[in-house]
Order: structure tokens, then sequence, then C-alpha cells
């Protein structure tokens, strides 16, 4: 009867810390779930915050941010990148460029192909977005130590491998 018992006791603790993760309350100082629950959802908000300023949906903010970060692409290429249908990334495509945030040409080599450009001042609003968070991360690892920086390195890793686990069930179990 006391596994039975324990395994109440253990839904209820995971209960309560779920509910800590997703509120403001304040958390346990050996909460590590909790924290990285907060960070993933407040990542979700800057997403939504930076799709909203740019007037894109998720699609679209997918697409810009790679054409911003990898630059010109063909639509099969980014389709590809963002795992849609041609089909799918043909209307992202269309709501980007009505919105003025992309340019399609034809290909310099092949005329045939259309290349997918953010335009200057799109890249320029994005950036301007994302600048601040990018720098505060800075901010931070700057002002870690090697050991620090070592240890959280080493768990971010961790963390990546049970993402990627939980994406190929075929994978070994959890490291």
């Amino acid at each position: 009867m006391p596994a039975l018992e324990d395994s109440s006791a253990a839904r209820d603790d995971r209960r309560d810390r779920e509910r800590v993760r997703r509120s403001e309350a304040p958390m346990g100082d050996d909460d590590i779930r909790a924290r990285v629950q907060r960070v993933t959802l407040r990542q979700q908000q800057f997403e939504r915050h930076v799709a909203e300023a740019l007037a894109v949906d998720a699609p679209g903010l997918e697409a810009m941010d790679h054409l911003i970060s990898t630059g010109a692409a063909t639509p099969t290429e980014l389709a590809r990148r963002l795992g849609i249908s041609t089909a799918a990334m043909t209307l992202v495509l269309h709501r980007l460029e009505n919105a003025g945030h992309i340019r399609r040409e034809r290909h310099p080599h092949d005329g045939r192909k259309l290349v997918v450009t953010a335009v200057d001042h799109s890249r320029d609003r994005a950036r301007d977005l994302v600048t601040p968070l990018i720098d505060g991360i800075e901010r931070v690892v700057h002002d870690m130590d090697a050991a620090e920086r070592a240890t959280v390195q080493r768990f971010l890793d961790q963390l990546i491998g049970v993402y990627d686990d939980a994406l190929d069930p075929t994978s070994p179990a959890p490291r």
C-alpha cells in the first residue's frame, strides 16, 4: 500500500508544480522544471509578440526567421525547412508578399525557379524586436563564470537530448 500512497503523493506534487509553472507564483529554489516551463512559455509569448508586431502568422514568422537568418531561398527550400507542403508554402508566401515582407524574383541561374528574399524594412523591424532579447541573453551568459557556463551548457545539451528523444519514438530511453 505504501507504493500507492507514494504514487498519489507524487501525482499531487506534480500537479502543484504544474500550477506554479503556469502561473506567476513564487517557485521553490530547486524547482528547475518550473523555470524551464516558464522559459518555454516566455519564448512562446515573445514569438507571438514578434508575430503580432510584424502582422504575420506563425508559419509566416518561421519563414521570415529562415529568410533573415540564412538568406534567400526558393519556395521549395523554405517548405522543406518548415516541414510543410509546397502548396501551403505558396499560401504563406502570398500572405508575406501582400504584407510587404518578402520579394519573389527569378533565380539568377535558373529562370524557371523563384527566389524569396526578406525586404530590408521587414528584416530591420524584426531585428529591432529581437535584438534586446539577444543582448539580454548575452549579458546573462557574460556574467557567468566558466564553471557556471559549463554546468548550464551540460544541462541544456541534456534537455535538448530529452526533446530529441521525445520527438523520435525509435530512439533509446532518455539519458
